[in-house]
């Protein structure tokens, strides 16, 4: 049985996405979807799709689509995905999932009720590297769990008209970078009990640099930072009571870690992955579809509205909320 995909924003990640699709086994990308129908046209044109669809609507009610990538700006994700799922077909969101907690809590809601499969795009989840991480913790060989430490720093030069720094598209260093650390922290250590956050917001409101420190039930904790200000190794720690791991850098897409033993050489795991990353992500979404799954293990959708809340808690601290937009 092959999935029939269509992407949703002809922007810079649905060409990589539409590139990586290539390299999956029972999925073809068969409809792209845009505001603008030549873009819309051109998209099509460039990667063989054969439906071209000057709107969104005509996109998820598309009789060929099984499954909707969503790749537009983040304040769009909300409408796009709840009329996807009200369509019946399957949704794979790019991260964040949605700008509020109460719309990813919607959205569960919603793919829960007509049995749809719906997901978050935390790719960063089935690169090998990572597993390999998870590996090395369930062996035990790092002792307990008792901290992650992370940056994701990507420095870009402000303009209130980028999706990055635009409010109304659901712009600002937590959406778009802050949303791995918190995964990779939820993904390891589970939802927080409580959270700290500290930061800083251009003139326009939206965040440009967060500082947050979460506690866990156990004692656990994590210091993460994200910024679209500075420069920074985006390298991840996660430390325990015999020893630690260093992940990237960058750890949204390693290609190996490092386990180091006080009194042993540190060994070095190297698990690159081919092509951008992505297919694999991608792979295992296709294959949970044809199986008849409403959601995927390596991305529950409680991690994705624990990590929603998260964020919307400390945004919300900033003075900060971004909206979603309601229609399409």
């Amino acid at each position: 049985m092959s999935i029939q995909w269509g992407i949703a924003g002809p922007g810079r990640i649905s060409r990589t996405i539409a590139s990586e699709f290539a390299a999956v086994e029972g999925a073809e990308v068969v409809a792209v979807g845009s505001r603008s129908a030549e873009r819309a046209r051109a998209f099509a044109s460039e990667f063989g799709i054969p439906h071209a669809h000057g709107g969104y609507e005509a996109l998820v009610a598309d009789p060929d689509v099984d499954a909707v990538y969503i790749a537009t700006p983040n304040a769009q994700h909300f409408p796009l995905a709840l009329a996807a799922i009200g369509a019946g077909k399957a949704v794979l969101v790019e991260k964040s999932m949605c700008c509020q907690d109460e719309h990813v809590r919607q959205l569960i809601r919603a793919a829960g009720e007509r049995r749809a499969f719906l997901m978050e795009g935390m790719w960063t989840r089935f690169l090998p590297a990572v597993r390999a991480a998870h590996q090395a913790v369930e062996s035990g060989s790092i002792g307990r769990v008792r901290a992650l430490q992370g940056d994701l720093f990507a420095h870009r030069d402000f303009d209130p008209a980028d999706r990055l720094f635009a409010p109304e598209l659901g712009g600002g260093s937590m959406l778009d970078l802050g949303v791995y650390a918190l995964h990779f922290a939820q993904d390891f250590l589970g939802t927080p009990s409580s959270m700290q956050c500290t930061g800083r917001c251009y003139d326009n409101g939206v965040d440009a640099d967060v500082a947050l420190q979460l506690r866990y039930g156990d004692g656990s904790f994590a210091q993460l930072c994200c910024s679209l200000a500075g420069h920074g190794p985006a390298r991840m720690t996660i430390a325990g009571t015999e020893g630690f791991i260093e992940i990237g850098p960058r750890f949204h897409h390693p290609s190996r870690i490092i386990v180091r033993i006080p009194g042993n050489e540190p060994q070095v795991i190297s698990e690159p992955f081919e092509g951008s990353g992505y297919r694999l992500e991608l792979q295992s979404v296709t294959d949970a579809i044809a199986a008849g799954a409403t959601e995927h293990e390596l991305v529950p959708l409680a991690d994705s509205l624990a990590v929603a809340r998260t964020m919307t808690q400390a945004l919300d601290q900033f003075g900060y909320r971004p909206h979603d937009q309601l229609t399409l």
